[in-house]
């Protein structure tokens, strides 16, 4: 029988990846949406995510993984040590699948197919840490409330939907099938949650430890794929001022939902 943590993690993981779909069928909203827009949602998005792996899995499995040893220097390494993990995770990920970074606002000109799902291939990567760290977080929630994670990834997944969905009609697929590809795209971070959810059964040790390693795989994300896509435009006042609304707005949720 599937425990109740195993049930909730997984149900709050398939909430946030069908948000993705949401996203995806924003794509009939407007008939254009231009880069600035794009840049707009994604650097909020990034700001909710750096909240969210500092409140909701940094700071808490730090907090835990002190209690490990004495030696604060000991649980100190296996903290960092958790941190790199995560992060060496998805860079390795990165360096061995083909993928590409790509112009997400310029669906009205040509855009290859190929080129498109390359640029559809990172943000799928992402799904599986993202819904990696969703399942550690619900394996921890005794120590910590998960629900401001989901939040947060829900609300990253919406601007990634729509980009999603702009790439491929960019590359003269229909709004439709675009649509449903962004919603099918979201149906990975569930996967990443099962496996967060069963590998943190082994030992109680192991769920502060892999909510280091989600917040390091969280981190990555942000800094490396989505920050750089919005300040190659070099307007980086507005960059800078989305990011912090998302952060300070995702920092007051987490604060009223503990």
């Amino acid at each position: 029988m599937l425990s109740d943590v195993f049930i909730h993690g997984f149900l709050a993981s398939l909430f946030a990846g069908l948000i993705t779909g949401v996203g995806g069928f924003m794509i009939f909203l407007k008939k254009k949406y231009s880069q600035d827009n794009i840049d707009c949602m994604l650097n909020i998005a990034a700001g909710v995510m750096l909240a969210a792996s500092f409140f909701s899995l940094l700071v808490p499995s730090m907090a835990e993984i002190l209690k490990f040893d004495p030696d604060v220097h000991v649980a100190a390494f296996w903290y960092v040590a958790a941190v790199f993990t995560g992060v060496a995770f998805v860079w390795i990920l990165n360096s061995v699948l083909p993928h590409e970074h790509s112009n997400m606002g310029r669906h009205g000109l040509g855009f290859s197919l190929k080129t498109a799902w390359l640029f559809i291939i990172a943000i799928t990567l992402h799904k599986i840490p993202e819904g990696l760290a969703v399942g550690v977080a619900y394996s921890g929630e005794d120590f910590m409330n998960p629900d401001s994670l989901v939040l947060g990834i829900a609300f990253h997944n919406i601007p990634e939907g729509l980009t999603i969905a702009i790439s491929l009609v960019a590359a003269k697929c229909s709004r439709l099938k675009a649509a449903l590809a962004a919603a099918a795209i979201g149906m990975v971070q569930p996967l990443g949650a099962i496996i967060g959810l069963l590998t943190m059964g082994f030992s109680a040790k192991l769920v502060p430890l892999g909510m280091a390693m989600a917040g390091g795989t969280l981190l990555f994300v942000v800094v490396n794929e989505i920050l750089p896509e919005t300040y190659k435009i070099k307007k980086t006042n507005q960059a800078a001022f989305a990011l912090f609304t998302g952060f300070i707005a995702m920092t007051y949720i987490t604060m009223v939902l503990d």
